[in-house]
């Protein structure tokens, strides 16, 4: 088994428990907004954000579009007048304290750094969002950096990002390197774009029908501790 001395952590649905976060914000934003909040709703609102966010992956629509389109589609769906900006600002603050980690993130955190190992996080999240819910987790003290798209100017999976990240990491190999995130397109593409080895987190055991191959795959967070 091969063995890394830099890993590139996707952040939400990877070292974050992104599903209970933005179970947890919407729940409280429908509640001070006095209206009807529930399980189908929420799927919703799934549905509609992650075609918003393959859309910006495509670069054909802008994070800022991104962020109140999603809650005019949703309200549109529910049939509810609100002011999606200023909702989803709300929303994001929300969001930012929820910085519950997934099984095994802070274990595998604690090992990667006792290792004398580098940890980075790299995402296409909201920059307040993200740094709020870094500075809020318990595995903070573990991350060397971290690079958001929003700042960097690029998004994963294009190569712009990957050379923005690898010039402000000192001393970087791309063979020492691993990237590890739930997303095909955005994590394991970006992997591949960049030259760099990829491990896809597939936690719910789904298929992989999009033609992009990692080189890893596992179920568990705690199965990176191989790699180290």
């Amino acid at each position: 088994m091969k063995k890394y001395d830099i890993f590139l952590f996707d952040a939400d649905g990877t070292l974050y428990d992104y599903d209970m976060a933005e179970a947890n914000a919407l729940k409280i934003m429908f509640a001070n907004c006095k209206l009807d909040y529930s399980d189908a709703i929420r799927n919703k609102y799934r549905q509609i954000n992650t075609k918003e966010w393959e859309k910006f992956e495509k670069g054909e629509i802008s994070k800022e579009d991104l962020q109140t389109s999603r809650f005019i589609r949703l309200f549109d769906y529910i049939g509810v007048s609100c002011d999606a900006m200023d909702f989803n600002e709300k929303y994001l603050y929300e969001l930012g304290k929820g910085a519950f980690l997934i099984n095994g993130a802070l274990e595998v955190c604690k090992y990667i750094v006792s290792q004398y190992k580098k940890i980075y996080i790299v995402s296409n999240g909201i920059l307040a969002t993200q740094t709020s819910r870094i500075k809020h987790s318990r595995i903070k003290d573990y991350i060397s950096d971290f690079f958001v798209s929003e700042h960097v100017g690029f998004q994963k999976p294009h190569t712009s990002y990957f050379d923005y990240v690898f010039s402000h990491i000192p001393q970087v190999g791309i063979n020492n390197i691993l990237i590890i995130g739930d997303s095909l397109t955005a994590d394991i593409q970006g992997g591949h774009n960049a030259g760099i080895d990829s491990c896809w987190f597939n936690a719910a055991g789904v298929d992989n029908k999009t033609g992009i191959v990692p080189t890893y795959e596992i179920r568990e967070l705690l199965e990176v501790k191989k790699f180290v």
